[in-house]
């Protein structure tokens, strides 16, 4: 029998996926318990909370020594989004159930934001500076809330104190890049790099919308001497914090220059369009956070997107749609969609990026279609 995995994150969709994908039977607690989640995991326990807040800590302790009951003997417990902010979380996870990933020292040192940008000064790694007081010209500043993650806590700065937990990051010039990468606690191995893009919403300009991986005979997205100083840089990060595991290094670029915003320390929102080589990235992401960096095999020839569709309306409840074969994170029927929370993922593959663009378009737009054909008018909800 194949060995069962539990998983915790926000949305725990693709990585239930993924373990499938390598051989392994996930054991799943999430936020959503979407429907192609659900058909995915071998089991499932829902997490209370809401998406881009901290985790409830006993709730999540006995989702997961639920499911650890029910699988059995799990090789391990693999983190997805959503606990970045609660190192003492992923302690006290790490001290019931072989933790698969980034240890709650290293999450705690990549997500202190004075701390962070204290190591890339001494290590040579480009920062935006950081502060903790309010600046004196706020328009040069943004406030963001230190582990927050997908762009929802990002907001442009005031003369206002920053509220507990936040901080202030001065802005920089550039277009938004992953590195995305393998790190076995001292060296790491290039997955890709990945444009990024947003879906700004009134009250949360930053919102990440999707990201797109160049097929292997596309040029690339970045010269490859400032790929190879950005990886420079994260590696020196990743030998001083042993970080371990599939990760994320989130850069804006602009010509030459570059800055490092932050390290996503876990399998991120890029897994459903890196997952297509020959080792099952899962596979990866447990021998490297044992220490043995693995070859993942050689890089997709074609290129992959995943854009989120927000609701900008509430939808309770979510009609029983035919949801195209392109969608994902599907809401199951009768469940409640809030306003500004993700409905589901678009996904597009094709051999370059401007194709695979155009798809996404595409399939949006047949997603709308479907939608209105229900005569419930989500159309007007999907961003």
């Amino acid at each position: 029998m194949a060995d069962a995995v539990l998983i915790a994150a926000q949305a725990g969709r693709a990585l239930a996926e993924a373990a499938r994908r390598a051989g392994l039977r996930p054991y799943v607690a999430d936020l959503f318990g979407d429907a192609d989640t659900l058909a995915a995991a071998e089991a499932y326990r829902p997490l209370p909370g809401r998406f881009g807040t901290a985790p409830a800590v006993d709730a999540t302790v006995a989702a997961l020594d639920h499911l650890a009951g029910a699988a059995g003997r799990p090789i391990g417990l693999i983190l997805g989004s959503g606990f970045e902010d609660a190192p003492d979380l992923i302690g006290r996870l790490a001290a019931r159930h072989r933790l698969i990933g980034a240890s709650a020292e290293t999450v705690s040192t990549l997500k202190a934001p004075l701390a962070f940008a204290a190591l890339c000064t001494r290590l040579g790694v480009p920062h935006p500076a950081v502060a903790t007081d309010p600046p004196p010209d706020p328009r040069a500043w943004l406030l963001k809330r230190a582990g927050g993650s997908g762009g929802n806590h990002i907001r442009a700065a005031t003369r206002s104190p920053a509220p507990q937990g936040h901080y202030f990051q001065q802005r920089v010039p550039g277009r938004p890049h992953a590195l995305n990468f393998l790190a076995d606690g001292r060296t790491i191995r290039i997955l890709a790099v990945t444009e990024q893009w947003c879906s700004p919403s009134p009250i949360r300009p930053f919102r990440y919308a999707g990201a797109l991986a160049r097929g292997a005979g596309e040029a690339p997205a970045l010269p490859v001497a400032l790929v190879d100083a950005i990886a420079a840089g994260t590696e020196r990060i990743v030998a001083a914090t042993g970080l371990r595991g599939l990760a994320s290094a989130d850069l804006l670029v602009e010509g030459s220059a570059w800055w490092l915003t932050e390290i996503n320390p876990r399998p991120g929102a890029t897994l459903d369009i890196l997952d297509r080589r020959g080792v099952p990235l899962l596979r990866a992401h447990i021998a490297a956070s044992l220490g043995t960096m693995p070859d993942p095999g050689p890089h997709p020839a074609d290129a992959a997107a995943a854009q989120i569709c927000y609701a900008d309306r509430e939808l309770a409840p979510v009609p029983d749609l035919e949801w195209p074969d392109c969608v994902r994170d599907r809401p199951c029927p009768g469940s409640v969609v809030r306003r500004d929370a993700p409905l589901c993922t678009v996904l597009a593959e094709g051999a370059d990026r401007a194709e695979v663009l155009a798809l996404l378009e595409t399939h949006t737009a047949r997603l709308r279609a479907v939608c209105a054909a229900k005569k419930t008018h989500p159309e007007e909800a999907l961003s």
